[in-house]
């Protein structure tokens, strides 16, 4: 007789449930980060440095999520052993890196290409798929990555851009570690809370960035200024509560619990709507109206992401924990036979 421990049975309905909440998570982590945009812009052309908004930026959403982080440290003694590599990756790439390299980019080329190119971050994620596991994307994957790529490429303007090798490398770059943002939110769970990685990564990024303004690498202003929102003077501190207290930090937050949940490649997809909800916020902000063509763009990028959706499988579901303790070792007995208990060959007949 054997003795096993009960297995825990997990419904389809919470399976289903944590799709779906993964999903609103992530539409409401790329609202959070596309308000960043329009509403820091009119602080940088009043003054401000791309290095002082980012250490502002990076340092007060990093505070706002730390007791996640105390609560994990307190949790684990040797929380710092085994999750710190993890979380300096994710520090220096998906929040140093993106915000770095794209900037940087935006230097030499237009932003709509810069941004073009960052966002390929979707397709290399499935080419990064193929190369691991050695099968071909469905043929709806790559349909709807096209159908996506096609309607990025109307939402972000670029006609008569040019080319720029240097610029294209750094893009790609920023394109690279926001792929990494999505593999390494990817596997958070309980060992790693996603809230203590994202402010682990966002205090380590406000600390480089810190760092790089200190020594001259990039340029520190910080001016008492004035900016203009939606017909509105305000002061500099209230761009900088919204973009560090509800953009960084919902947008951070919001993004690596929900990618867990519903795995890196559709997480990254449904990250593409942040480019439409900031078209969204530069109309409402800065009267800058989208063009009828963007809008076409839009609907396309929404059918890639349902398209590669619908190929998603099942809902990515944190393993459950069974409540009986660890399931003992199956123990299997083997008969043995002996010259007693064994049955007696016939004997021939002479």
């Amino acid at each position: 007789m054997t003795s096993t421990a009960p297995l825990p049975i997990v419904s389809p309905a919470r399976v289903r449930n944590a799709g779906t909440s993964g999903l609103i998570m992530a539409v409401a982590s790329a609202l959070a980060f596309s308000s960043s945009g329009p509403v820091v812009k009119p602080l940088l052309e009043a003054g401000w440095s791309v290095g002082a908004a980012l250490v502002v930026r990076m340092g007060l959403a990093g505070l706002i999520l730390v007791p996640a982080l105390v609560r994990a440290l307190h949790r684990e003694r040797g929380f710092v052993r085994r999750h710190g590599l993890l979380i300096l990756g994710f520090g220096l790439t998906a929040v140093v890196g993106c915000q770095l390299f794209f900037f940087s980019a935006m230097q030499r080329m237009p932003v709509a290409v810069a941004l073009l190119i960052q966002y390929l971050a979707p397709v290399l994620l499935v080419i990064l798929a193929w190369i691991r596991t050695r099968t071909a994307p469905s043929r709806l994957v790559v349909f709807g990555s096209v159908v996506a790529m096609t309607g990025l490429v109307l939402v972000v303007d670029i006609s008569g851009a040019t080319f720029d090798l240097l610029g294209t490398l750094l893009a790609l770059a920023a394109a690279v570690c926001a792929g990494a943002y999505f593999l390494i939110a990817e596997r958070a769970g309980d060992g790693l809370p996603p809230l203590a990685l994202a402010s682990g990564g966002l205090l380590i990024g406000a600390v480089v960035i810190g760092m790089l303004c200190a020594v001259g690498a990039l340029p520190f202003a910080a001016p008492a200024v004035t900016v203009f929102l939606a017909g509105l003077e305000l002061p500099a501190w209230v761009p900088l509560l919204w973009v560090g207290a509800i953009a960084t930090t919902l947008g951070y937050a919001l993004g690596v619990m929900a990618v867990p949940r519903i795995g890196s490649r559709i997480a990254s997809f449904v990250g593409l709507s942040e480019v439409l909800f900031a078209l969204g916020f530069a109309w409402l902000l800065l009267s800058e109206a989208p063009a009828p063509i963007q809008f076409v763009g839009g609907a396309l990028i929404l059918v890639g992401v349902v398209l590669v959706r619908l190929d998603g499988g099942a809902p990515r579901m944190p393993r459950p924990q069974s409540t009986h303790g660890p399931r003992p070792k199956r123990r299997v007995r083997r008969a043995r036979v002996t010259t007693e208990t064994a049955e007696p060959r016939a004997v021939q007949a002479p």
